[in-house]
């Protein structure tokens, strides 16, 4: 994934002018909040960029958060939303297939914004290594993408499209499926696209 080419995208356009953009992330919070973990437990929000579950996640009294993006921009426009509330998140910037995480050290992995970006197996390997370093064994994975009826391209990068069962295939024996949804996101601009969210849990 190329840094120059999002740190473009996050510098040409206001947050609320893209196409991902939502006022907030329910169906991801719905699933964070279903795993039952402490507000204390470690939640990693990959491609967080300038999203808004952060601020939700933080009303909600979730006390250990990292967002995780490849743009600087995005994550400072982030920051400047939350004011004083930003210290109490970790702000990491790079790409996920290069990140070396904690072992062990995550709860809960969320990612709306990446995985279907990954067009080449291998990269999808590599970020499915990452996950299984990062996540403690009983943590979850939670990840959305596009559906099969998703768009084909996404800010002019092509993207790969999923089937619940195939998004979970992606992540193998080591995750069990504990529920999957469709949603229809709805754009700035009206316009409709499909995602697709496989929720799981990382069993050895």
């Amino acid at each position: 994934m190329s840094k120059s080419h999002w740190e473009q995208v996050y510098g040409s356009k206001s947050p609320n002018a893209v196409s991902w953009y939502a006022p907030h992330l329910d169906e991801s919070l719905s699933y964070i909040r279903r795993t039952g973990v402490d507000l204390a437990a470690a939640i990693v929000d990959v491609g967080g960029g300038e999203a808004t579950l952060v601020d939700d996640l933080l009303e909600a009294g979730y006390r250990d958060i990292a967002i995780l993006d490849i743009s600087e921009r995005a994550l400072e426009v982030c920051r400047e939303r939350l004011a004083e509330r930003s210290a109490r998140v970790k702000w990491l910037v790079g790409d996920v297939l290069e990140q070396d995480f904690a072992p062990r050290s995550v709860d809960v992995w969320h990612d709306r914004a990446v995985f279907h970006f990954l067009t080449e197996h291998a990269q999808r390997q590599r970020y499915v290594a990452r996950v299984l370093k990062a996540l403690k064994p009983g943590g979850y994975a939670i990840v959305g993408a596009f559906g099969p009826q998703g768009p084909t391209q996404c800010s002019g990068l092509p993207v790969v499209r999923y089937s619940s069962d195939e998004l979970h295939d992606e992540f193998g024996s080591c995750f069990l499926l504990l529920d999957h949804s469709t949603t229809l996101h709805t754009t700035p601009w009206g316009s409709t696209q499909q995602f697709v969210y496989c929720y799981c849990r990382r069993e050895h």
